[in-house]
This record gives structure tokens, sequence and C-alpha cells, in this order.
């Protein structure tokens, strides 16, 4: 296995970190590789804000589902998809005042297209930092408290925080967490999974999350799972929040 597969491998998510503190060349070495990501157009329609102020780290720990070692993190980095840079910049360069072109707002494939730069742009930091011995946690719950959270960065229409990352060197061994990858890949074109396939797929899981039993009221993995993580509160607050940041994607 060759160093960059090794590293990917060996990744996991870190929540509890060690006190050394990041410093400032292994920040720029991590922002460099960041910035290096594939991006369409080249245009980095994504937009990174430092948390630096522990009142505001503080306050994450909180509106982000209630996950205190956000406040702990040595680093914490907020990916913003962000088309309000584009969308001034043209403004400053008068494009309405070009003949036989649409003029319009950023619509939902722009904000996808900007999702995915974010995104891509976070996981190579991602892996820059575990190069570097630097562990890291996503928390996608940045996208909830939608009212709080644009108030809080003060957030312009045209950007939506798709992900937040902890960074920090791991204070213990991080456990190699297993993945289940059966029926992952398809050929050609998508195929739905028969009975036979989920019970597999099931199997799986269980024999990987829940080898000593399921949650109490629950028969079965997929039970515990539906209750636990899609049926939640914390799910349902994150669905109603994305709705508000589409709105206000869209002017509405």
């Amino acid at each position: 296995m060759n160093p960059t597969l090794g590293v990917l491998d060996r990744r996991s998510s870190t929540r509890v970190y060690a006190p050394t503190p990041i410093t400032d060349a292994e920040k720029d070495a991590i922002l460099s590789a960041t910035f290096r990501a594939p991006t369409g157009g080249n245009m980095m329609t994504y937009t990174i804000i430092d948390v630096a102020d522990q009142a505001l780290k503080d306050r994450l720990a909180i509106t982000c589902d209630d996950q205190p070692f956000i406040a702990k993190a040595p680093w914490v980095l907020v990916f913003v998809a962000d088309y309000q840079k584009w969308v001034d910049l043209f403004e400053f360069a008068d494009v309405k005042s070009l003949e036989g072109v649409e003029h319009r707002d950023p619509g939902l494939g722009d904000l996808m297209l900007a999702c995915s730069d974010a995104l891509i742009a976070a996981q190579n930091a991602v892996i820059a930092a575990e190069s570097l011995g630097i562990g890291s946690c996503y928390i996608g719950d940045i996208l909830e408290n939608a009212e709080e959270h644009m108030e809080l960065f003060e957030l312009p229409p045209h950007t939506l925080p798709v992900a937040m990352l902890c960074f920090g060197r791991a204070a213990a061994t991080r456990p190699r967490v297993p993945r289940h990858t059966t029926h992952m890949v398809h050929t050609d074109r998508y195929r739905r999974l028969t009975d036979e396939d989920l019970a597999g797929v099931l199997a799986e899981l269980e024999a990987e999350y829940a080898p000593h039993g399921h949650a109490p009221g629950t028969d079965n993995y997929g039970q515990a799972l539906y209750r636990r993580k899609y049926a939640s509160e914390f799910m349902a607050e994150m669905n109603r929040s994305v709705g508000v940041w589409l709105e206000r994607w869209q002017g509405r």
C-alpha cells in the first residue's frame, strides 16, 4: 500500500483532542492543499470561515446538536457554498450591459455545484491534515438552526454552510471504523436491491455495528438506525433548516 492509500485507509473521525496545538505552518500546508481541490470552472465557489473566537466555538457546540467536543477542537473551519462573491463580482463588472446574455440570479444548479466545490475542498483538507498526523471530524449539523447560523456568521443570501470540520491531534488511538461495501458499486446503471440483497446488507450491518444485540424496542439494526438517525429530532430540524437555506438562496 502506498503512503497516500495508507493515509486514506487509516483516517477516521477524531472527537477527543490532545492539547498539542496546530501550528501556523501546519494550517498553511492544509489550506494550500485545500485550495488545490478540483473546482467547477476554476471558480472556487466556496468560502472558508476560520472559527477563532472561543465564544463562537462554545455556541456552535450547542447549536450543532449539543456536541461539546466542538468547543475543545484546536481548529474549526466552516466550508460555505458561496455564490455571493460571484454575484457581487458580476455586478461590479457590469454584466447587465452585455447584450444577448441571460441575466439571472443563482439557481439550485449553481448551489449544487457550489456545494460540490466546498465539500471536495473540505475532503482535501481532511486528507492533508491526516497526512500530518492531525485528525478531523465532519459536523453536518452546521446545516441546522439556519436562522441562528446565518446570523452568527453574517451570511449573505447566496451562501450556505455545507460542512464544518474540527481538527486536532487524537488524544488516544482511534479504532479503524468498518465500512459496509456490499452492493456499493453498480455497473452501467442503478440496480434496486432485492430482498435477498437487503437481508445480506442488514446482516453485514448488524455484524459490524450491533454484534451484541439491538437497541431496546427494536428488532434489528435497520429499525435502530431508523429510530436513532432517520426519524430523530435533529434530522427533522436539519430538513427544516435546509428548506430555509434553499428558500433564502432563491430569494423567497
